[in-house]
């Protein structure tokens, strides 16, 4: 029977296209209704992939650990663990790194935010091999301890030219730094980021303040993909019964460990998904129920010309996935729109830079698309189908 059912709706393929359209007001609102809600379905799919199940974006961040307190960020590791840090096997590289934040220019406009940071410039360009910069830019950065440099997207946004000063009012640290760019950096993430001496800092920092001798986190860079579970074990095992305790884990792992803050991400994306397909659900059985019940006079003609009913049956759930489908496939043209605006966003997570409605994707939201429009009409389309020719022709709805 389900064989018949296919073959009827292949056979009046130009029947069902025509009916799909007859009332073309409300096939459009359909269609649209649809489109907005796989929009918003395609866009919440790509961002669960690109958070949980996309991998390392970069070969050379798939090298790199981040080595910070096991309790919190808020907590610092003294600046000694550095040393011990780099003698661990499979350790390539090591860097101090700690959050500068501050004010540039009015601190009420938030274009004036931008990840300002303090590190070690002989070893920044080393760990992010990615970044790409000029020998006498990144030589004038290492040599000069007031120097800073910036990446393009950030230099561009501001118009700063090499040479340019640019001063930080401190409010986490009680420091205003006065910074020189000496060099302006490429990166394929296209974020936001600006980096000064760490020494700079330090000097800067009043006499005795625990600030000097203690950072917030440690950047760490292993030989191999291989070498990086056992090396992230042996970090934290050296400090495992220290007073300051150490969690390290994947470039990748950390920045999703911000996203955590705002709860249980994978039930909330899951949530809405879910409400948005019974929202769609909903919409279309309304839409087909109306259409199915204007038309049973018609069934009833349908069947005196020779009609079956599963061949009825076949054309009204084939109106259904056409219009499912029209509705699912600019749904997914939207989303991969929206999330092209998303990735290309100043300050998002590196991991939403493989933000992207796939492939795989696509398919599946345009399956979910058909099965949608299937079920919205089965019933009205099962009473349409065994609606008797006599009963059919008495209607008047």
């Amino acid at each position: 029977m389900n064989t018949i059912r296919f073959n009827s709706m292949f056979r009046y393929l130009p029947l069902i296209f025509k009916n799909s359209l007859r009332n073309r007001r409300r096939s459009l609102l359909t269609v649209a209704s649809i489109a907005v809600s796989f929009c918003l379905l395609g866009v919440l799919m790509a961002m669960y992939r690109a958070l949980f199940f996309s991998g390392e974006t970069t070969p050379a961040q798939a090298l790199r650990l981040i080595t910070h307190h096991k309790v919190s960020l808020a907590q610092s590791l003294p600046n000694s663990y550095e040393q011990r840090v780099g003698q661990v096997p499979g350790v390539n590289a090591v860097m101090y790194q700690r959050w500068f934040g501050g004010t540039y220019r009015d601190a009420r406009d938030p274009k004036n935010f931008f990840a300002r940071l303090a590190v070690e410039p002989h070893t920044l360009f080393k760990i992010y091999s990615e970044a790409r910069i000029p020998e006498e830019q990144r030589l004038a950065f290492e040599r000069q301890r007031t120097a800073c440099v910036a990446s393009r997207t950030l230099a561009e946004k501001f118009g700063w030219q090499l040479g340019e000063r640019i001063t930080i009012v401190g409010d986490i640290y009680p420091v205003t730094v006065e910074l020189t760019l000496a060099g302006i950096f490429d990166e394929p993430d296209r974020n936001e980021l600006l980096y000064f001496d760490k020494e700079y800092l330090r000097e800067a920092l009043p006499s005795g303040s625990e600030l000097r001798d203690t950072v917030q986190l440690f950047v760490v860079q292993a030989n191999s993909p291989t070498d990086v579970p056992r090396v992230s074990r042996e970090i934290d095992a050296l400090f495992e019964n220290s007073p300051h305790p150490t969690k390290t884990e994947s470039e990748r792992a950390f920045q999703l460990s911000f996203v955590s803050f705002l709860g249980n991400l994978k039930l909330f994306l899951m949530a809405i998904c879910g409400a948005v397909t019974f929202t769609i659900l909903l919409v279309s059985a309304n839409t087909l129920s109306m259409s199915v019940r204007e038309r049973i006079r018609e069934v009833g003609i349908l069947k005196t010309l020779g009609f079956t009913p599963s061949a009825v049956l076949g054309i009204i759930l084939g109106e259904a996935a056409v219009i499912a489908l029209i509705g699912g496939m600019m749904g997914c043209l939207l989303a991969g729109l929206l999330c092209g605006v998303l990735r290309g966003a100043p300050g998002s997570l590196q991991a939403m830079k493989s933000l992207s409605v796939t492939p795989g994707l696509a398919v599946l939201s345009l399956l979910i698309a058909v099965l949608i429009g299937l079920i919205s009409a089965l019933l009205p389309a099962l009473g349409a189908s065994r609606t008797s020719i006599l009963d059919s022709l008495r209607h008047t709805g």
